[in-house]
């Protein structure tokens, strides 16, 4: 039959009778390859985050038959997508940036959270990722906003010596950065300088952060703060000047270049990183008589105790602005303790909870409670009054917490984001996840 018909007049379907259409048509379904003998559609790749090489995901088309969750399918799919690529727009803050920067100690900024609070605090937040990526992949920083340009980077010492074998003494913690593109400056209100610190990521300064007793400043009869901490920022290494004099160095020459602008310092860090970004915004407003400074002011995500009242009292006196964001369940906020001498923490606090959030388990473990990304996720959704709603437009990407966090994040969503046909692949994201400062 096949043969007759390739050997017979061709018939145009649109003049032949309609038995013939017919005919033709219920021939052409006959005759159309089966659909699993078809070659394969490749499954469409998309890299989430590639500047920081997080994790791509094989995207297939998802179960539409099932239930999703509480939040609709296109929600969820939204939210395990490379939201990097579409980003939250961010408004014009000229005319209230000081306020952002706590010149009025963020009062009636926190609760409820301001929108534009909300997005600096993630931003700061993804350059310390950043930091961190810096740091175990031994690469130079891919600054998150590409309106910074990185200027100097930052190396912490510690005072232990073991042997050169074990572990280096010296290990890059952070960099500084400033704001350079002129329509971002217009946005801001002012050219910003940004310091960045990491948190806990080597032997040594684990060691380091178990010296809880306190060490008096050298300018200061009463105020003192923890040996380790003050060890890791003062201790000069072998070739390189000690985390103190390269900042102070640093900064002093931005502020002298940009003299003729008006600028701010903001200085960022997680865990250890939290600690020593107080340390070197008090040591910054201490030199302002020598200095003329701009307005100087910390974020800080997951931050220990760093010193006595007698410090605290320092720190505030001196104009330093401090916004630690802490989650109630972060047990490294709680140390050093009162009792290991009289610890109290600096400035204002911004509380966030992980139980609150619908994606993590209510029991997820200490790693997960003190995880940077685990915080950039909670300020992203935290609601206002007491805290205890998560926001349902929260626009931040699970991709990184999922792909970090997965045994702490509820089996729910980690069943539908495999509905979805989202699967990561074989590739090494940011190990700091399991570090606990």
């Amino acid at each position: 039959m096949i043969q007759s018909l390739s050997s017979a007049p061709q018939i145009s379907p649109a003049t032949a009778p309609a038995t013939t259409r017919t005919h033709l048509s219920n021939l052409e379904r006959l005759l159309r390859p089966y659909p699993e003998l078809q070659p394969p559609q490749p499954t469409p790749r998309i890299r989430l985050l590639p500047t920081l090489r997080i994790p791509p995901l094989l995207i297939s088309q998802p179960n539409t038959e099932e239930n999703v969750s509480p939040r609709s399918l296109s929600h969820l799919r939204r939210l395990l997508s490379d939201t990097s690529r579409h980003p939250s727009p961010r408004t014009n803050i000229a005319q209230r940036w000081r306020d952002l920067h706590g010149c009025s100690d963020w009062s009636g900024l926190v609760d409820p959270l301001d929108t534009d609070l909300r997005r600096e605090l993630l931003r700061y937040g993804d350059f310390i990722h950043s930091a961190y990526h810096a740091f175990f992949h031994s690469t130079a920083p891919q600054l998150p906003d590409r309106s910074y340009r990185l200027t100097r980077h930052l190396f912490a010492t510690s005072s232990i010596r073991l042997p050169s074998w074990t572990s280096p003494s010296s290990s890059r913690i952070g960099f500084v950065a400033v704001c350079n593109n002129e329509r971002e400056i217009r946005r801001m209100g002012r050219r910003d300088i940004v310091i960045v610190l990491r948190g806990t990521a080597t032997g040594l300064e684990w060691a380091e952060n178990l010296r809880v007793n306190l060490v008096p400043l050298p300018d200061a009869s009463q105020a003192k703060v923890e040996c380790g901490f003050h060890s890791l920022y003062t201790t000069p290494g072998a070739s390189i000047p000690s985390l103190s004099s390269a900042v102070t160095e640093e900064i002093r020459r931005l502020v002298e270049f940009y003299k003729n602008e008006e600028l701010s310092i903001t200085v960022t860090g997680h865990s250890l990183g939290a600690a020593l970004a107080i340390l070197v915004a008090d040591e910054l407003n201490g030199s302002a008589a020598e200095t003329s400074m701009p307005p100087i002011a910390v974020y800080s995500f997951g931050g220990p105790r760093v010193g006595n009242r007698a410090f605290a009292e320092r720190v505030d006196e001196r104009g330093t602005k401090v916004l630690r964001v802490v989650n109630a369940h972060d047990l490294v906020t709680r140390v050093p303790t009162w009792i290991c001498g009289g610890y109290e923490h600096v400035g204002k606090e911004l509380r966030v909870d992980s139980k609150v959030s619908p994606f993590l388990k209510p029991d997820a473990n200490p790693a997960c409670c003190h995880d940077l990304e685990a915080y950039l996720h909670l300020v992203d959704g935290l609601g206002g009054g007491d805290g205890c709603q998560f926001r349902p437009n929260a626009k931040r990407s699970l991709v990184r917490l999922i792909s970090q966090q997965r045994g702490n994040v509820k089996q729910l969503y980690v069943n539908k984001a495999r509905a979805l046909g989202l699967e990561l692949v074989d590739e090494v994201g940011l190990p700091e996840a399991a570090m606990l400062r």
